[in-house]
């Protein structure tokens, strides 16, 4: 069922799971402002994305940089208060452009790329929320720090390059229980006083935010399929 939002209009996937999001954090004892929605609009359009803005969503995922510059800064002027988080990996090339236009990075997985970041924000005077990729399957074909690794890569984000990592994200494999890996990114992130975890998708979410999650990242149920 579609509901009308804060600017008058409706859109029933996001609606559905916004209601999904508060009954999930309901059942595991949260609030459910404790869990905020990232619609992941990656190869839609601005006309597929403005009627979500418009219902009231206003936090937005894009795993490339380049198709992300293409589109939201027209969007940003018109609404202001937008923010947006990159989701996918990120290449040292594009850092100058990413630290610009994301106001999120969650996918800070490799030491030049904490470097290339820590000289970048320093330039621009800007400074994006910034999470470390976990590779919680140990997945080859997969970006992000191995566990066994991301205590010490956590303390050289901090210690040598200066820079504040606000939580972890994790993407589980396909093939295997998910839950098994949102626990150990929780176990990590807890051991490394970090508070906020971005895990979770589409067919996923609910679980993840029995075990923590504070940013699910959404978006083929919100924008149907790709």
């Amino acid at each position: 069922m579609a509901t009308t939002d804060r600017d008058g209009t409706e859109h029933e996937g996001l609606a559905d799971v916004r209601t999904r999001i508060a009954g999930a954090a309901k059942a595991a004892g949260r609030a459910p402002d404790e869990v905020r929605l990232v619609a992941v609009s990656k190869t839609f359009g601005p006309e597929d994305i403005l009627p979500v803005i418009e219902a009231g969503q206003r936090v937005f995922g894009e795993n490339r940089v380049q198709e992300a510059a293409g589109k939201w800064p027209d969007l940003r002027d018109r609404f202001p208060d937008l923010e947006l988080h990159l989701i996918g990996p990120l290449q040292t090339n594009k850092v100058r452009e990413a630290v610009a236009l994301f106001d999120c990075i969650e996918s800070l997985d490799r030491p030049k790329l904490a470097r290339v970041l820590a000289e970048e924000m320093a330039k621009q005077g800007r400074h994006p929320a910034l999470f470390v990729q976990v590779n919680t399957g140990a997945e080859d074909q997969k970006a992000g720090v191995l566990p066994d690794e991301a205590d010490a890569f956590i303390a050289s984000c901090r210690e040598e390059h200066g820079l504040t990592i606000s939580g972890l994200m994790c993407i589980p494999p396909l093939d295997e229980e998910p839950s098994l890996h949102f626990a150990l990114l929780e176990k990590i992130a807890r051991r490394n006083g970090l508070s906020e975890l971005s895990m979770g998708m589409s067919g996923d979410f609910e679980t993840a935010i029995a075990f923590g999650a504070t940013l699910v990242r959404v978006g083929t149920a919100i924008f149907g399929t790709r």
